[in-house]
């Protein structure tokens, strides 16, 4: 079980790195923590040690004595960014079974990664996410499996929020075609490469 402290760690991180403009793997190349490790203290999976403190410190440049939650709840001074997706618009791709757009591709280091899919009954394979997933149907049915939970059926104007780690399985819940909007926490770029 996540403790509240190592989850609150690693939202703090992840702020720090973000306020930077660094991917995980610029935080991993300058400090010298494996990304892996990187990925699972942001995700509240891995609590710090002595060691991590001081090497992620270092990389951001910030002072050890003082608490890395303290430094990341400093308010940062607004961005002012913006992009605007118009209709039609947004990056495609195929993320494994799913034919995918995401909104925003060129805006670097966002809290978040807006994806619409387009869903198929014969999408089959299961798959993680990185982070937290909202998830809300615009059109059609879908089907929701996981692990733990029954088979949820999502309606038109449905959502789900839900930890993207929980290995899962989407697809529409007819013939018919399923439209979602699936936003996902993060901006790793996970979406670039299609998952095996």
């Amino acid at each position: 079980m996540k403790s509240r402290l190592t989850q609150q760690a690693g939202v703090a991180v992840r702020k720090l790195r973000v306020a930077k403009g660094w991917t995980l793997q610029e935080l991993s190349d300058k400090s010298g923590v494996p990304l892996s490790t990187l990925s699972k203290l942001e995700l509240g999976q891995s609590s710090l040690t002595y060691d991590k403190i001081l090497r992620i410190c270092a990389a951001l440049d910030i002072d050890p004595g003082l608490s890395i939650l303290q430094q990341a709840s400093a308010t940062p001074a607004p961005s002012a960014r913006r992009v605007v997706v118009r209709k039609g618009e947004g990056e495609s791709f195929s993320y494994g079974e799913h034919a995918a757009k995401v909104g925003g591709q060129d805006l670097l280091s966002k809290s978040f990664t807006p994806i619409t899919l387009t869903l198929h009954a014969s999408d089959g394979r299961r798959q993680t996410l990185p982070g937290e997933v909202y998830l809300l149907v615009l059109s059609g049915t879908a089907l929701l499996h996981t692990d733990i939970y029954a088979p949820l059926k999502l309606n038109g104007g449905d959502a789900i929020f839900f930890d993207g780690s929980t290995e899962h399985r989407l697809h529409a819940a007819s013939h018919d075609p399923c439209t979602v909007l699936m936003i996902v926490s993060g901006d790793e770029g996970f979406w670039r490469e299609s998952p095996v």
